[in-house]
């Protein structure tokens, strides 16, 4: 199996048995080894009392891109710190996107930049992630 097929069907495993990402609705544009191209739309169920997106929206879908992206290349990850900013507001009905930037990777830790951006394309979240990397090999049917 290659890479690529590798990193799939890790990434179908995980999102089929993620009951939080289903729910948000996220919808897989693209997977492979260390990228993770996540989309979602806001719900008005989504808003908080400004009536913009609340900010745990944009954390959990760039959240997600770093689990699918770091565990994608074979070796079981979870997350050991994460932050994001909110640069631009975020609406409902906008189509928020990921875009993975792998900064560093080892045999211990990787560090990820997540920028989430919306429909036009324009940047509404950076968020930086760092995991540690078991050394355990997913297993795969």
């Amino acid at each position: 199996m290659d890479a690529l097929e590798k990193a799939r069907r890790i990434v179908d495993r995980m999102y089929l048995n993620d009951p939080f990402s289903l729910w948000l609705g996220i919808e897989r544009v693209e997977d492979g080894p260390g990228i993770s191209v996540l989309r979602l739309r806001v719900r008005r169920d989504m808003l908080n009392g400004f009536s913009i997106a609340h900010g745990g929206i944009a954390y959990s879908l760039a959240d997600s891109a770093l689990a699918f992206a770091s565990n994608s290349r074979g070796i079981q990850c979870v997350s050991i710190e994460t932050s994001i900013s909110h640069v631009q507001k975020v609406f409902e009905n906008d189509v928020l996107q990921t875009r993975v930037e792998e900064l560093s990777l080892n045999s211990k830790i990787g560090v990820y930049q997540i920028f989430v951006s919306n429909q036009h394309g324009v940047d509404v979240a950076i968020f930086k992630g760092s995991v540690y990397r078991s050394g355990k090999e997913w297993e795969l049917p």
